[in-house]
């Protein structure tokens, strides 16, 4: 790739990083509230004020140090790789308690939203080639089911599947009782819990994608290139993977790197929906809970992951699409 292209693309994610950061900085202290002091009311009487000035002094909430100190606290404790410590868990080390639920929803999401653009893309990429046909019938479907509130399609799901025919759990990541651990019994349990959800996830964002590649596949198939290359004789398959869907799935990814990103956030009304345990409800009870820390800790994952996942979009692009490049360039 031109060095261009690849200085201008640093430069943009670099400051985009810093903005993010600063801003992730800002918004919990723009809150009414102050944690420090609903910390002190749930310990009324068990903490002396000198324990609360000394928590503030930990937490970079002194009421001694301008905002711009704490600002430049805040990026020392970042570059130690230091995010804190929870306050509405016991004052543990931020980092430990996004270890706890990171993991699961990384598992599920994170797996759903890769087959969901998968199979979405290769199911919209062979129906917009064979337009016209039954197949057409697959879009308004999926499309229906992507319109339907997710509360009330993973009820749905629990009310047949769960507690009608018992096919799968109804909440939970596995069952009440166990312990996580490397065993057979425990990752069956894990699949077992995490199969209505994962499906029901599925079944909401499959319409989006399959509609998103058909059109641009109509938009492509009019192209010259493709009429020259039927011309030519070339194999139909060949056609429709390595020139017709190769271009249609350029806007796709870009929404697709947006969603990778967002896996980290999880989704908030699956999650209590399910019961299942994941980042997203911890950061609603993070917000709730005023808890500064952990919701700076949880919005800098999502920022790196959206900032990670948006690199790889343009790498992506510069590859399928050699244009980006010498455009920037």
């Amino acid at each position: 790739m031109p060095f261009r292209f690849i200085l201008n693309r640093a430069v943009f994610y670099l400051f985009t990083l810093w903005a993010a950061i600063t801003i992730n900085f800002l918004v919990p202290r723009m809150m009414k509230g102050d944690p420090v002091t609903a910390y002190m009311a749930k310990y009324r009487g068990q903490i002396s004020p000198e324990a609360e000035a000394a928590i503030r002094a930990l937490f970079g909430l002194d009421k001694d140090k301008s905002l711009w100190q704490q600002y430049l606290d805040y990026w020392g404790l970042l570059l130690r790789g230091d995010l804190g410590a929870s306050f509405s868990n016991g004052l543990s080390p931020v980092g430990d308690v996004i270890a706890t639920a990171l993991p699961w929803t990384l598992g599920l999401v994170g797996l759903a939203t890769v087959l969901s653009f998968l199979i979405g893309t290769v199911t919209g990429a062979v129906i917009g080639w064979n337009r016209g046909s039954r197949a057409d019938i697959i879009v308004p479907i999926t499309t229906f089911f992507s319109t339907v509130p997710y509360f009330w399609l993973g009820l749905i799901a629990i009310a047949v599947f769960a507690s009608t025919l018992g096919w799968f759990p109804a909440s939970h990541a596995y069952d009440k009782g166990s312990a996580p651990e490397w065993s057979l019994d425990f990752i069956g349990q894990v699949v077992a819990h995490g199969a209505l959800p994962l499906i029901t996830i599925l079944i909401a964002s499959l319409g989006g994608w399959i509609l998103g590649m058909r059109n641009m596949m109509l938009t492509v198939l009019d192209e010259d290139y493709i009429t020259v290359a039927q011309a030519k004789g070339m194999p139909t398959r060949r056609v429709l993977w390595r020139y017709a869907a190769r271009n249609a799935v350029l806007p796709q990814l870009s929404s697709f790197a947006l969603s990778i990103g967002f896996i980290v956030s999880g989704t908030i009304v699956m999650e209590m929906v399910f019961s299942y345990p994941g980042v997203g409800k911890m950061l609603l009870d993070a917000t709730s809970a005023k808890d500064y820390p952990l919701m700076q800790g949880l919005f800098l994952i999502i920022t790196l992951a959206v900032l990670c996942a948006n690199i790889l979009a343009d790498i992506a692009h510069a590859i399928l699409d050699p244009r980006t490049r010498q455009s920037e360039a």
